[in-house]
């Protein structure tokens, strides 16, 4: 799907920055990476704006991100327990980082990044090695009896069974948020080219919707993840 326009694409076609004409070309292959940094660095000024006068009765932004922080935390504490706790940085990373990927997709100029499945494979990627580091961690080798079932003999049934299944993981988050993101930009893209004075207000809330929709399915599937290695095999 080809955007009619892009923010970060037409700066740099305008201002060239010393490309060649093959090299600004090859720019538009990697949109999905530019919107990726357009999103920390939206994050980062949040995290800086929230801080920079922290206060004890919080007000203003500080008191919404705290607010937003908050919901996260309750939410790991309901899906993982007292253990999540440790795990509340990169779950929190992981859901604002969706979530403000998919509202970029709202300004106009702008492309989630979660469109690309690039950029949800990497996530996805980041949640499978976690996953397997924190069951190590935490059960040693012992680890491997998630894999190989209840009894032993069914060790040459369970285990290609277990290996298929958490091999699925990364694949399935990458495509679910790829495919909800992609298929809402052609919808919407569709429409505008069709009704430009109509469709935007009812689109961009259903757009709102499907983008916290996907950051909370995303994350709460990670969550899932993580509480399953640590628990005890059985």
């Amino acid at each position: 799907m080809t955007h009619p326009f892009l923010f970060f694409q037409w700066l740099v076609e305008k201002l060239k920055f010393g490309y060649t004409s093959e090299q600004l070309a090859d720019f538009g292959y990697f949109n999905h990476v530019t919107y990726a940094w357009a999103t920390m660095a939206i994050l980062i000024l949040a995290g800086f704006l929230a801080s920079r006068r922290l206060q004890k009765d919080p007000k203003g932004f500080q008191n919404f991100m705290e607010v937003v922080l908050e919901q996260i935390e309750r939410l790991i504490g309901e899906t993982m327990g007292s253990e999540g706790r440790a795990f509340f940085p990169v779950v929190a990373t992981l859901a604002l980082f969706i979530l403000v990927s998919n509202l970029i997709a709202l300004i106009p100029g702008f492309m989630p990044p979660t469109a690309n499945p690039n950029t949800n494979l990497a996530l996805a990627l980041v949640v499978f090695l976690l996953t397997h580091a924190i069951g190590f961690k935490k059960h040693g080798l012992s680890y491997i009896k998630h894999f190989t079932g209840p009894i032993w003999w069914l060790i040459p049934l369970m285990l290609p069974i277990e290996i298929i299944g958490h091999l699925a993981r990364p694949v399935s988050l990458t495509l679910r948020l790829f495919g909800n993101m992609y298929g809402h930009e052609v919808v919407l893209m569709v429409f505008l080219s069709l009704a430009p004075a109509i469709v935007p207000i009812p689109m961009m809330l259903m757009g709102i919707l499907v983008a916290f929709i996907q950051a909370f399915v995303f994350t709460l599937l990670s969550m899932i993840y993580f509480a399953g290695a640590l628990e005890e095999a059985h």
